[in-house]
């Protein structure tokens, strides 16, 4: 019987135990928090996003780091698979906007519950509290591991280790150094899916959410992505789902040194032309007003000071005195209103790591380490990240999956 140790207890951990135990492993698995999953436990707010119903192809485009690496994982362990797999372990599932699935209890402690109880009744080892310190190999080939100053022997490591994201959680990007030591290359570790700093002063803005806008992310002044959907003001910048999701470039471009730049199209349905319109039908009927007054209907209270203060308007103007040229201006920030990135939140505050053990160094079939016989990498310890939607969660059940069956096998 093979004996594998499984090192690090999130998804993608959690996933390689119980399918090398399902085909006839011994199965140790080492976590260094008090439990295990504890970042799974609080994805999707606590909800679990558990995957999406995209199929292989889209789930690729929704990894842009390096989801064309788990062309064969995703494969040999879909979507449909995953909610057949916990389908099987009691947990029902729905789906929500976007093609999200989701536990119907949406909880994710049921989720988490679920896992553990599959792997009690497959015989797979938990030491929780249990913090391996090197991973040991000899003429690069896996020896075991080392915890507690004792080498615990095995054939096979799975390095499921997590990224540096939430460190609260267990990551705290340990298995960088393991990799590091063992001869694999670590590309450079970025915050992915995090919230954004700005330069300007928008407290005032605090709390506001938006939605049915469009953003623009510029590079040096050339735009390099835009979406449309959801986004929040917050009191140091910028987040919500859009935002999310363009983040990933916007660190990758201030790790560069580019002057990096939001701008907001708070109408995007409607053309200058159709804007313009609607302003002169809401001037027509406020025109006594100051203009502060004639724009309550067309945007939120808490966003039309800093839309006048963009557009060089007095906001004590009356609307029947604003000139055409006022107008276009107006038009002009509703349709772009820019804000300066200065950074990212730390790297602790983001959702995903972008960034990690070089996907030119593993089996994307297999998982194993080109360089470390016997060592298989899982999860987001390996330099492959994507968008929210359920994508980073697949990423890491079709790893562990692979990854579980060709250690055992």
């Amino acid at each position: 019987m093979k004996k594998i140790i499984v090192v690090g207890g999130g998804c993608a951990g959690m996933m390689s135990a119980i399918k090398a135990a399902e085909h006839g492993a011994s199965v140790i698995l080492f976590e260094k928090m008090p439990r295990v999953g504890r970042k799974l436990g609080i994805t999707g707010k606590g909800r679990c996003n558990l995957t999406n119903t995209a199929d292989t192809e889209e789930i690729i485009k929704n990894l842009p780091g390096n989801g064309k690496f788990l062309y064969s994982a995703l494969k040999n362990f879909s979507s449909a698979d995953t909610v057949n797999f916990f389908e099987s372990l009691g947990v029902a599932t729905k789906i929500e906007r976007g093609g999200r699935i989701f536990p119907v209890s949406d909880d994710a402690i049921e989720v988490i519950d679920a896992l553990l109880k599959k792997m009690t009744v497959l015989g797979v080892e938990v030491k929780t509290n249990s913090p391996v310190t090197e991973i040991i190999a000899k003429d690069k080939k896996i020896v075991g591991v080392l915890v507690d100053g004792k080498i615990i022997k095995a054939d096979a490591v799975i390095l499921a280790t997590g990224g540096a994201s939430y460190p609260a959680t267990g990551s705290t990007g340990d298995g960088f150094k393991f990799a590091k030591r063992l001869g694999h290359t670590v590309t450079e570790i970025l915050p992915a899916l995090v919230p954004l700093e700005v330069e300007e002063n928008i407290k005032s803005l605090q709390g506001l959410s938006l939605k049915n806008v469009s953003v623009k992310l510029l590079a040096d002044g050339k735009k390099v992505s835009e979406l449309f959907g959801e986004m929040l003001f917050t009191h140091f910048g910028v987040s919500g789902p859009i935002i999310l999701t363009l983040s990933r470039q916007a660190a990758k471009f201030l790790s560069e040194g580019k002057f990096v730049e939001l701008e907001i199209n708070l109408k995007p349905a409607l053309t200058p032309e159709q804007l313009d319109a609607r302003i002169l039908r809401d001037f027509d009927k406020f025109k006594r007003k100051a203009i502060k007054n004639g724009l309550t209907e067309l945007l939120p209270a808490k966003i039309i000071p800093i839309i006048l203060d963009r557009a060089y308007l007095d906001e004590d103007k009356k609307v029947d005195e604003i000139t055409q040229a006022e107008r276009r201006r107006l038009i002009e920030i509703l349709r772009g209103l820019p804000f300066t990135i200065t950074k990212t939140r730390p790297i602790e505050e983001a959702i995903v790591t972008s960034g990690g053990i070089s996907v030119k160094e593993i089996n994307p079939k297999t998982m194993e380490s080109k360089i470390v016989s016997g060592l298989f990498i899982v999860g987001e310890v390996a330099d492959v990240d994507g968008f929210t939607g359920g994508f980073n969660l697949q990423a890491a059940w079709s790893m562990g999956n692979a990854a579980g069956i060709y250690a055992a096998s």
